[in-house]
């Protein structure tokens, strides 16, 4: 009954799909482009064997890159193929990983798509990352012999309750992986309360992942134009946090201090750029690819692939989607930079990394954005504190890394059981 009824609203939805592709290609035109793919139409078959592994966007396809370094070390004879659902998804995956591995958009979840996808390619390993689970595909999968790994998995508490509303459809699709890879202990109980097994914690991917090319020479660049003023990065944020950020700021001025604020989806640049205008603020943007003016306190961060460059050119940031109830977005790679970090109150999309970065000293939380502002201007004004907190942040990023090892483990046993 369960699966009946999603391939129906999967039917009915087809007019919006269609509508929702066009609509957003108005302001990211790859949305436009390649649509065949999506219903399981591609181009020349591969000519060697392939290793097949789907991040959505940007976050999943920077966490899985040290796993894909791996595996093409491991399997040169192999092609490896990375499908992702979002046009930044795509763009990161081009940025980072080039003419390396073959990019696709994932075929949506019409049984009919995900059987040419399937056929075309002939996976011998499929992975999915973090909460990625597509019920007709897994079940695909099944049925043809595809191995299929969930990788770097999580599951809050929050997205656990939701899950349990569709839960037999849940745990027939979970219950049809070959292995879950779990980022923590916590999320292996849930993925396992909803059907998971086989289910094994390998720690977060994203603890291996390493800085991207350039960014040191693109940070000293960043520092360069900011002379020697001290900056407050504003990263990822999230619609309306802006706003609550820049009331404070028009409250609590940061001592001649620097704002970057980085949305973290381009598509919003425009409307930030508009926000600051319409408050009479003088910013430059970073597209512009020129110093900031004496006068001029803020820079927008209009561009994509650079955070790595933006954490290393800071003295404190600030990792949104956490101020507002987003659930927080990645707050290692601060870590990794080395530069003190504050988070809002929700970060239930990486609950137990800013825990225990908060617990190392790598991090502070706070309740709002009047206290982002002012524990902000106490770091940029505390050497000591700065340096503290940025080796603490280094310390705990070391200490937690080796999950793309372990994962790595996991697919090799299902390649050899896939290959027999």
């Amino acid at each position: 009954m369960w699966s009946t009824g999603y391939r129906l609203l999967l039917w009915l939805a087809f007019p919006w799909v269609l509508a929702r592709l066009w609509w957003r290609g108005r302001a990211e035109p790859a949305y436009r482009r390649g649509i065949d793919e999506r219903f399981g139409f591609y181009g020349e078959p591969p000519a060697k064997p392939v290793i097949w592994l789907h991040a959505v966007s940007v976050g999943e396809t920077r966490a899985a890159e040290p796993l894909l370094r791996a595996l093409q070390s491991r399997h040169p004879d192999c092609e490896l193929l990375v499908t992702q659902m979002t046009a930044t998804g795509r763009e990161a995956a081009q940025h980072l990983l080039g003419g390396a591995v073959r990019i696709a958009w994932l075929a949506y979840d019409y049984p009919s798509a995900v059987r040419r996808f399937l056929r075309h390619f002939r996976p011998r390993l499929g992975i999915l990352m973090e909460t990625e689970i597509w019920f007709n595909l897994v079940h695909g999968c099944e049925r043809s012999g595809v191995p299929l790994m969930l990788a770097n998995a999580r599951m809050s508490a929050r997205s656990a309750r939701g899950y349990a509303v569709v839960g037999p459809l849940v745990r027939a699709a979970l219950g049809r992986l070959s292995a879950v890879a779990a980022q923590t202990a916590e999320d292996a109980e849930r993925l396992r309360s909803l059907g998971a097994r086989a289910v094994e914690v390998t720690g977060n991917l994203k603890f291996d992942a390493e800085p991207a090319a350039g960014s040191e020479s693109l940070a000293a660049e960043f520092r360069r134009w900011f002379g020697d003023r001290a900056v407050l990065l504003a990263a990822s944020t999230r619609e309306g946090e802006e706003e609550l950020l820049l009331d404070e700021l028009e409250k609590n001025s940061l001592s001649g201090a620097i704002v970057v604020i980085v949305p973290r989806h381009p598509q919003r640049f425009d409307s930030v750029a508009q926000l600051l205008a319409a408050r009479g603020l003088k910013f430059t943007r970073r597209s512009a690819n020129a110093p900031l003016d004496p006068g001029c306190d803020i820079m927008l961060g209009d561009s994509m692939g650079e955070m790595d460059a933006y954490y290393r050119a800071c003295d404190a940031a600030f990792v949104g989607g956490s101020l507002l109830a987003y659930g927080g977005q990645n707050l290692i790679e601060a870590c990794a930079a080395g530069v003190p970090v504050l988070v809002g109150p929700y970060t239930y999309n990486f609950a137990q990394a800013a825990e225990s970065a908060i617990a190392a000293g790598a991090a502070a939380r706070v309740n709002d954005a009047g206290q982002a502002i002012r524990l902000a201007r106490s770091i940029l004004q505390d050497r000591g504190l700065r340096e503290r907190m940025g080796r603490a942040g280094i310390a705990f990023c070391t200490g937690h890394r080796g999950a793309a090892e372990r994962t790595l483990a996991i697919c090799e046993r299902l390649i050899a059981r896939s290959a027999r």
